[in-house]
């Protein structure tokens, strides 16, 4: 196939949103006169509507057989963007091509029929999407295999739970052989099990060539899965591209930038011989984040102030907290075993972690200096950095949340 497979161009999408005032204290007894007088004149409420762009001239073009994640923040536009290259919703302006049959999955119950069977389903999904009778039932018996609802095949799907919903729309989107398969977060529906096989599949999907649009917020997932990134935020496309680059544009645009000013904390302790003025996060090439990510190398960076010579049997410290401040981890030139014997016109220490192992959440830190076996200067609390999830273990799996705060590196050997 000559071109793209997918070709967006001047994208845009946009909502109506209505707007009612009302008191903020309102009587039955007023509700009730309001309606009925409403019955003999006009609605004389103060009304009002504006509109919201969810999606802003977007242009870009997916070729065959990319795996592409979309990512960035809630409302940031992805799961409406899907929803117009599904052809759920019309845009607004602009011009989407798709050369190929698509089969999405975008939430519990887009495609099915809630009073047909799973078996009916199954069928009417693959005239949908084009097939044959016969290519449908010789994919048959590997989709029910797959969702594991065979016992249920010939109830209405409008009695199934969430969990077999998803697992029978999953696979009948995966099994019938598109060439284009649209995935949405939808995917948590399921549980850890479902999800691997799910991951494993499109896997297996995008091997054979064909081309898969994934929405997720599961970084270690889209890392595992995508070749290629798309990063959206407030409705506009920030950067396409690989996937390692695009979620360290991601990285280092999400919330707030990471760098903080160190320089007039008045609870500091120590001599002042040298002392910490300002932090900020950055990846191993010095691109400044925002936060860090699991099993990616991170830098924890701190501007220096050195205000006495000379500078002899320095040491410094980072000791890491979690978010209800029990300390996880302490990181020491000491204990690293480099010795810092002279560091006269030091101006930034920074501590490389190779493979990040926190996992996603909120992180503080403490920090201490001592030079001359004199306490230079201790910051309790002195800030804190965020963590986002990512593909630690390169499997595209993590552990449950509550399955502790931190990765180890392991393996198993069966003898």
């Amino acid at each position: 196939m000559s071109g793209p497979i997918i070709r967006v161009e001047g994208l845009g999408k946009r909502f109506t949103l209505h707007h009612k005032q009302r008191e903020r204290y309102t009587a039955l007894r007023d509700v009730l006169s309001e309606r009925a007088r409403s019955l003999f004149r006009p609605d004389k409420s103060q009304a009002s509507t504006s509109d919201f762009w969810a999606l802003k001239d977007l242009s870009f073009d997916i070729q065959a057989g990319d795996r592409v994640g979309i990512i960035g923040r809630n409302g940031a536009g992805k799961s409406t963007l899907l929803k117009v290259l599904s052809r759920i919703v019309d845009p607004t302006k602009g011009r989407v091509t798709i050369e190929g049959r698509l089969a999405s999955l975008l939430e519990v119950g887009t495609g099915f029929h809630p009073e047909l069977s799973g078996r009916e389903n199954i069928y009417l999904n693959g005239a949908i999407l084009g097939m044959s009778r016969k290519e449908i039932t010789a994919k048959f018996d590997e989709i029910v295999a797959f969702a594991d609802v065979e016992r249920f095949l010939d109830t209405p799907v409008k009695r199934y739970s969430s969990g077999m919903y998803v697992r029978l729309a999953f696979a009948v989107a995966a099994h019938l052989e598109p060439e284009i398969l649209v995935v949405d977060e939808v995917l948590a529906v399921g549980d850890a099990e479902f999800q691997r096989k799910c991951l494993g599949k499109m896997k297996e999907v995008a091997m054979g060539g064909r081309t898969v649009l994934f929405v997720s917020h599961n970084m270690a997932a889209i890392q595992n899965l995508c070749s290629t990134a798309i990063y959206l935020k407030q409705g506009q496309l920030i950067t396409q591209g690989a996937t390692a680059d695009v979620l360290t544009a991601y990285l280092k645009d999400t919330g707030s930038a990471a760098r903080m000013d160190l320089s007039e904390r008045p609870d500091r302790q120590g001599n002042g011989a040298i002392r910490f003025t300002g932090f900020y996060l950055s990846d191993e090439d010095g691109r400044e984040l925002a936060a860090a990510q699991s099993g990616a190398t991170v830098v924890f960076n701190f501007d220096i102030e050195a205000r006495s010579a000379p500078l002899r049997d320095v040491k410094v410290a980072m000791g890491i907290d979690d978010q209800y401040g029990q300390r996880i981890t302490h990181l020491s030139n000491e204990v690293a075993g480099q010795v810092f014997a002279q560091a006269d016109g030091m101006k930034r220490l920074s501590i490389r972690v190779p493979r990040c192992p926190l996992r996603n959440g909120n992180y503080t830190f403490t920090l201490f200096s001592s030079v001359n076996g004199e306490i230079a200067d201790y910051l309790l609390n002195a800030g804190g950095f965020h963590v986002e999830s990512g593909d630690y273990f390169g499997t595209g799996r993590t552990p449950a949340e509550d399955q502790g705060t931190f990765f180890v590196d392991h393996s198993f050997n069966l003898s």
